[in-house]
């Protein structure tokens, strides 16, 4: 198991209590989607999984493999290299070219073999069909193209997780489709993805195991989110409110198998 919270308060910087008795899982493979409101505490949450964020209180808090409650700083960086974090801003350097911001990356994380830099940035280019756009400054790219460069980005060092915060928010449906699409792509090879998102016409697309943030709590509605879609319901927000009215109390403990 990749993540395994349990019992898990989650507080901001300043100790404000965001979601209580977290209860949080992933495996190898799974593409999971964290929804809810703004201020919710998707992003909050997140933070913790790549320790933006620390974590004081729980029953139990492992991350690859690693006990944070425990963990040395020190010991972050190297954790990190085996996570791919995407954000809905790109945060590409933007005085550098596609290639250079890879580069970058690679040389960061400690690759020397000019010979292998140049292997894996034109893989991971190839992955994300940008080949084309090797030499492209970030101000030349599309919102679409950049977050599919960030996406390169985030598998140079072939992760076992990936981290995705609302990674489709700045971007029109169609590219948005693209964008989830290739996630789930990245999944079927056995990295397991996390994304937050809003855009919750895209969770029938694309299936996958669902989380919902509210009222300071998180909770597995897969189920009962996928009853909602077969029901019918036309807007995001006629089915959060339903969401919101008909928390399940059903035990997800034992869950489909969606990476493929």
């Amino acid at each position: 198991m990749l993540i395994d919270y349990k019992k898990v308060n989650i507080c901001q910087q300043n100790d404000k209590l965001v979601l209580k008795d977290v209860d949080f899982h992933v495996d190898e493979g799974e593409f999971i989607y964290i929804i809810g409101r703004v201020g919710s505490g998707k992003s909050t949450l997140l933070k913790t999984l790549y320790f933006e964020l620390d974590i004081e209180d729980a029953e139990k808090a492992v991350v690859l493999n690693h006990n944070i409650l425990k963990l040395k700083r020190k010991y972050i960086p190297a954790l990190r290299r085996q996570m791919g974090i995407i954000f809905q801003d790109f945060q590409l350097l933007s005085d550098r070219t596609v290639y250079h911001n890879l580069r970058f990356v690679l040389k960061a994380t400690g690759w020397k073999n000019k010979k292998e830099i140049e292997q894996r940035i034109d893989e991971v280019l190839s992955d994300v069909d940008m080949t084309d756009k090797r030499d492209s400054y970030p101000h030349e790219l599309s919102g679409g193209e950049q977050q599919r460069i960030a996406i390169a980005r985030a598998i140079l060092n072939k992760p076992d997780l990936i981290i995705a915060d609302e990674p489709t928010g700045n971007l029109d449906p169609e590219t948005a489709e693209g964008i989830v699409s290739l996630l789930r792509e990245i999944a079927q090879t056995g990295t397991a993805v996390i994304m937050s998102t809003h855009n919750l016409p895209l969770l029938s697309k694309y299936p996958g195991i669902v989380y919902r943030c509210a009222d300071q709590h998180i909770e597995e509605v897969t189920e009962t989110y996928n009853q909602l879609m077969d029901e019918g319901l036309d807007t995001a927000e006629e089915r959060e409110k339903e969401m919101l009215a008909n928390r399940p109390d059903a035990d997800y403990s034992t869950r489909e198998d969606l990476s493929v």
